[in-house]
This record gives structure tokens, C-alpha cells and sequence, in this order.
């Protein structure tokens, strides 16, 4: 059945047009200039923006295992709400960790039926699973996630320099990217201070020093080098490794870098002393570092913003303690993705075509979608948010949708307003509210 969505403001890959865009089947098959006339198949939006929907590609879901943490229903009504019609879901805080076929298995049967949005998966590597890991790259997965550090999940330990070595040309071979959580831990002078001073901010973000990113992605250029994997270096938190990033990719490597909206919005000068819920690694770092992350975005350095979304239950983020140094770290701001970096964004004048370069198409390409997801153009998925630049409005702890209503995004105020969010055509949020559930599916790499 045909559909036709028209809005004065449609964002496409050539810039912002008057647009009619007519759907069958799901698809864009077809876009005109201006308002057409085709009676009841025509809704018209008049000047709100209608941009390609969201695409996250950096999303801690937690099912099966620790659904108790968030779980893929919560997740995708809080994506959808949020105007995100695809995520891919990281393999660590389920049990099991997915970093064999096996596990795999049961993330997609914990999945089915549940998705409210689009889903696809990173697989994971550990040492112990280096055995598996051809099997786990034919069967689907997007790409592989490593942590260079302890993720903090013991099923989930680091890998080592060797390891990466006898995994890239592997990973290579299948032209999928490694996704790598870049901190190197040492010991340092600084080390003493959280232990000291658990409910001091800055005493926690010096304990995770900048110099342990700058390390560890040095550590991946150099194997992505030796190897020509196409390497993706995840949240981007410091300063430090940006020329060096610049270097590697003005080299010709295939390197790739996300940063977060926690990063880009929030800046150490300003979190309070035992407020665990920014408690995140790498830290949120000082002004002087998100005004580089920003330059960087801008100057193409960066690629794209992902959420890292990584709820988890409040009694074990200690918020009643307010320690820094026992409490469980990650950033809840799944459905804030939009607001957050649009309300900095227009700031600096930063226009709405970059703004859907960062948060859906270059993303949908990273993760191998980008042929028919992450752009409004014929033949597309009609994957769709609508939303308001211009409107105001304070996030409540009643507007959350993700399982644990805590996230350090409650109470600020945001510009862009979420209207309504379509999977492949179908409305499946109206006025903020989600009125069709179940419309998501399950991406597959294909073979």
C-alpha cells in the first residue's frame, strides 16, 4: 500500500528539500518536490524534520541473563521514542557473553518477538574463545568487540597484544571491523587518589588518565597497519589521541572512531561529588576536552556518536553511597541520543544534514547497513523520525523509557522534540507515545 509523508524539511544525503516521500512495501520509492495532492495517503508535517531514523550502533542490552538490567523490550521502546529504528547490541552484560556461535544462539531467541525496533549484533572476543571466533564471524554478527582493559564482567576479560594479532587477519579475512574499548590500566601516581577520596568526581576521572586511551590506540593503528583490519576505536573520550588518529586516517588506514553524547554534553567542570550515575570509562572528561572531541566531529577526524547506553540496576550504582570508586560505571541515555547532541549542536551552529551524518548514515555504514539504511533515498528502508528543532523541553523521570528510570540526562533541558518514528513505513511512535510494538527485526551480516 502506498504511503506519502511531506514536510518542508526533509533531510536527504543533498541537503534539506520540500519533499513528498512516497513509501510501498516499506521502501522509498519515490521522492517529489513539494506537498503533492493524493488525498488520505498524504500526511503532511508542515515544518517539523523528517530525517533518516536513528542508528546506534553502540548499545548494552543485557539480554538474556541480565534482563533485570534492561532487556531487548525496555531497550527498543526507549530507542523508539528516542526516533532510533536500529541498534546493535554489544556482546558483554548478557550471560552469556556472546563470543561463540552457541551464545549467539540464545541472544537471538532471547531477542524474538521482542524487538520494537531494529537489532543487529557485535560478536565478542576473549582470549579463551580465540577458537570460536571463525564460526562466530560466519554466523552473522556485524563485527567483534574487545576490551583492551577489564570490562568489568569477568566472562568478559581483556585481550592481549597477541591475541589481537592472531585475530585480525581472521577478522580481516571476513571484511568485518573489531570494535575496541581503548584503555591500556597501568599503575600511575594518581593511583592512590580515588582510593582516598571514593566520593570525589575528579579524583575518579584522574584515576583514569588520559594517557591509557592514547596507548592503547596507538596500540590498535599499529595493528590495524600490520594487518589492514578495519579497526574501530569505540567512545572516544580523551583528547590526546586525536593527531594521531588524524595521522592513521590521512594515511589511507581503515580506521574508524565514535565518540558519545555523555562526552559531547557533560563536562567534569560541572558533576557534583557522589553522583554515580556519570560514572562511566573512559571518565567524562574537562571542558578543554569535549571543545576538541567537538572540533574534531566537525573536521571529519571522528565518525559518528553512539550512546554506549550501559544501564544497570540503582542499588549497584550506589546511589545512595555516592561512591565513585565501588560504584558500577556506565551512562543510561538510550532515548536521548537526539536531544543531547542537537541541544549542543545548535550552539555552535552546526546544521541538521551533519547532524544526520553523525547519528544515522555514517553509522548505518559503519555496520554494513548503509545500502539501504541510514539515508532518506529511493529504494531505502522508510526507517523515519519526525521531530521538532526548535521546541524545548525538560527530560522527566516519567518520560524514560529504558527499564531503570536513572540517567544523569533527567532534569536537563533539551531542544529537539521526538514527534513520531516509522519502521519501514509503519508509525510505530505517535506524539512520543509507542503505538505498534513488535515492528523490529533481527539483522543478520549477510554471507
Amino acid at each position: 500500500m502506498k504511503q506519502i509523508l511531506h514536510s518542508k524539511r526533509v533531510i536527504t544525503p543533498n541537503g534539506i528539500h520540500d519533499l513528498s516521500i512516497i513509501i510501498e512495501d516499506g521502501k522509498i520509492v519515490e521522492l517529489r518536490e513539494g506537498l503533492i495532492d493524493e488525498g488520505d495517503k498524504v500526511i503532511d508535517v508542515g515544518e517539523a524534520v523528517i530525517m533518516p531514523g536513528l542508528v546506534d550502533v553502540h548499545t548494552h542490552i543485557n539480554e538474556p541473563g541480565r534482563t533485570d538490567w534492561e532487556g531487548f523490550e525496555t531497550a527498543t521502546h526507549a530507542a523508539a521514542v528516542g526516533g532510533i529504528t536500529t541498534l546493535v547490541d554489544m556482546p558483554l552484560n548478557s550471560s552469556p557473553v556472546t563470543v561463540n556461535v552457541a551464545a549467539f544462539e540464545e541472544k537471538l531467541a532471547a531477542a524474538k518477538g521482542k524487538l520494537n525496533v531494529n537489532c543487529g549484533f557485535w560478536g565478542g572476543l576473549v582470549p579463551e574463545s580465540g577458537d570460536d571466533l571463525e564460526e562466530l564471524l560466519k554466523s552473522g554478527v556485524l563485527g567483534i568487540k574487545v576490551f583492551l582493559s577489564h570490562s568489568g564482567i569477568d566472562e568478559f576479560p581483556n585481550v592481549t597484544r597477541a591475541d589481537l594479532e592472531k585475530a585480525m587477519p581472521l577478522i580481516q579475512k571476513y571484511d568485518l571491523p573489531i570494535l575496541a574499548h581503548c584503555e591500556i590500566v597501568e599503575s600511575h601516581a594518581e593511583d592512590h587518589l580515588i582510593k582516598a577520596q571514593p566520593f570525589s568526581y575528579d579524583a575518579y576521572r584522574r584515576s583514569r588518565p588520559k594517557d591509557w586511551e592514547l596507548k592503547a590506540i596507538n596500540l590498535m593503528i599499529e595493528l590495524c597497519k600490520a594487518t589492514q583490519c578495519r579497526t574501530h576505536i569505540v567512545h572516544l573520550a580523551a583528547d590526546t589521541p586525536i593527531p594521531i588518529i588524524k595521522a592513521a586516517r590521512e594515511a589511507g588506514l581503515p580506521l574508524t572512531v565514535e565518540t558519545c553524547p555523555h562526552y559531547l554534553y557533560f563536562a567534569a567542570e560541572t558533576i557534583p561529588d557522589q553522583q554515580t550515575i556519570y560514572k562511566c570509562a573512559p571518565p567524562i572528561r574537562g571542558a578543554s576536552t569535549q571543545e576538541a572531541l567537538w572540533t574534531a566531529l566537525e573536521g571529519g577526524v571522528l565518525d559518528f556518536i553512539a550512546t554506549d547506553h550501559s544501564p544497570a540496576p540503582p542499588a549497584i550504582k550506589l546511589l545512595d553511597t555516592g561512591n565513585l570508586e565501588k560504584a558500577w560505571g556506565g551512562i543510561a541515555g538510550l532515548q536521548c541520543l537526539l536531544p543531547a547532541v542537537w541541544t549542543k549542536a545548535k550552539l555552535r551552529n552546526i546544521g541538521l544534514v551533519k547532524i544526520a551524518e553523525w547519528l544515522s548514515t555514517a553509522p548505518a555504514a559503519f555496520a554494513g547497513l548503509g545500502d539501504y539504511k541510514g539515508k532518506i533515498a529511493i529504494g531505502y528502508d522508510a526507517d523515519l523520525v519526525i521531530w521538532e528543532p526548535e521546541t524545548a523541553f525538560t527530560l522527566s523521570q516519567t518520560d524514560i523509557q529504558h527499564r531503570h528510570k536513572v540517567s544523569p540526562y533527567i532534569g536537563q533541558q533539551f531542544y529537539g522534540k521526538v514527534l513520531s518514528t516509522y519502521i519501514k513505513g509503519k508509525c510505530i511512535v505517535e506524539s512520543g507515545i509507542l503505538v505498534k510494538q513488535g515492528k523490529g527485526q533481527i539483522i543478520l551480516k549477510k554471507s
